[in-house]
């Protein structure tokens, strides 16, 4: 599985964020990731010069062989969002391999 993790221009410590990330991807994605072939990562900070809840993460996974699913989260800060948006993209995850694991 590959991780790839995209942040704009406001979002401040890449390199920490990124490691941040791909630890917190494997460690929620990690049992079903031999059925992934992605992961993309996109966060933002969409109110960068007022203060709140505006972080905001997308993430994208793409399972061998089926359409790509994705979940968005915003958040107080960036582990919010990235940990918000990795419980719904997992959820939505477990849902579809289940499926496909009830159709073989």
């Amino acid at each position: 599985m590959q991780i790839q993790v995209n942040t704009d221009n406001n979002i401040h410590g890449r390199e920490d964020v990124i490691r941040f990330v791909e630890t917190t991807v494997n460690s929620k994605l990690g049992a079903v990731s031999e059925h992934l072939t992605r992961v993309e990562v996109h966060i933002s900070d969409e109110n960068a010069h007022k203060g709140g809840k505006d972080k905001r993460c997308l993430v994208e996974a793409r399972p061998r062989g089926r359409d790509p699913l994705a979940a968005t989260h915003t958040g107080e800060t960036i582990q919010n969002a990235v940990i918000g948006a990795l419980d719904k993209i997992r959820n939505a995850l477990d849902s579809e391999l289940g499926k496909l694991k009830r159709h073989r």
